[in-house]
């Protein structure tokens, strides 16, 4: 097993920028706000209102906002309601550049880092506009909810990168439990993938009259996904035998213990909602299990290694080196 050295050794340089001292609780704020996300635009398709709204940007020719008459249905609200978080996300991304970027003791890769979701969150208003132009098309509304998970992944990422240094990682479990958990977070990718296929299958199109679906059948793609769920869970059963057969610290011990739990649970609810024929609550409930399942599996994965302080005369190097370079 790996141990840190002089990676040890705090930097001298305290954080930089007025704002840093925020950093944490952006990043908190966007993680919970980009499952946030995942959940509302869950919400949009379930009640049908995914064409609430029949254009983008806008809600209506003419119109930013939905306009109450007594022909208005809930729908439009619902869409535009999802439209307005994505607002506060924006807001929140944009927390996380000006309280991360200025930091120049932190590594030039984690500033850039903090660049993501910003971006991600931008690309994804532009794929929620052409979901709307292209009437649901289950392939760019899967697409939108994919990205949504791997933005979680990165923001989980960062807010564990966030209370660390910028040393290489070092491996503090046993190789085998370090393998394993990384293949889990490996196995994972096909288990999203195949939970958002088994949605776009289903009945849950996202509109009460435009019924677009993947062409496949969603029972045989229900069955892919649990044997990609019950694979998922095998891997993470054994990284956890290893990691308490073998010295491992407390913190990845809990988090494999916290995602075992969480998958089993998730697990549940999935073969509940496939037996009660797909209630609105329990696929809710499902779709926030996706993406609090994906922020966990990430979090695991870190804690098998740590990331010492660089001591002064590394932080100084990079400093430099961004200077010239600028």
């Amino acid at each position: 097993m790996s141990t840190p050295t002089e990676l040890d050794a705090p930097l001298a340089t305290p954080p930089t920028g007025r704002l840093a001292r925020w950093a944490r609780p952006a990043l908190v704020a966007n993680l919970v706000a980009q499952i946030g996300i995942v959940v509302t635009g869950g919400l949009v398709r379930l009640t049908g209102s995914g064409l609430g709204c029949s254009t983008w940007p806008q809600c209506e020719p003419g119109q930013f906002a939905p306009e109450l008459h007594a022909a208005t249905s809930i729908h439009p609200y619902i869409e535009f309601g999802n439209r307005t978080l994505t607002g506060v996300l924006v807001v929140v991304a944009a927390l996380v550049v000006l309280t991360v970027w200025p930091d120049r003791t932190r590594a030039k890769s984690f500033r850039l880092l903090a660049l993501a979701p910003l971006a991600g969150v931008l690309l994804q208003a532009v794929i929620g506009g052409i979901t709307v132009l292209v009437d649901l098309h289950p392939a760019v509304v899967g697409g939108h909810m994919l990205i949504s998970l791997a933005l979680i992944a990165v923001s989980m990422l960062l807010l564990h990168r966030a209370g660390e240094g910028d040393g290489p990682p070092l491996r503090v479990v046993h190789p085998a439990a370090w393998i394993g958990a990384r293949v889990t977070a490996v196995v994972a990718v096909p288990m999203l993938v195949l939970g958002v296929i088994v949605t776009g299958a289903g009945p849950h199109s996202g509109d009460e009259e435009v019924g677009y679906r993947f062409a496949v059948d969603p029972a045989l793609m229900a069955r892919f996904h649990a044997l990609s769920v019950w694979l998922f869970v095998l891997a993470l059963v054994a990284t956890c035998w290893y990691l308490w057969r073998h010295p491992a610290p407390a913190g990845a011990r809990r988090a494999s213990l916290t995602l075992l739990a969480l998958t089993v649970a998730q697990g549940v609810v999935g073969y509940v909602q496939y037996f009660a024929g797909l209630p609105i609550a329990l696929v809710a409930i499902h779709m926030l299990g996706a993406g609090v399942v994906t922020a966990a599996a990430v979090w695991f994965v870190l804690t098998t290694r740590e990331r010492g302080v660089l001591v002064e005369a590394e932080a100084e190097a990079i400093a430099d080196d961004e200077d010239a370079t600028a």
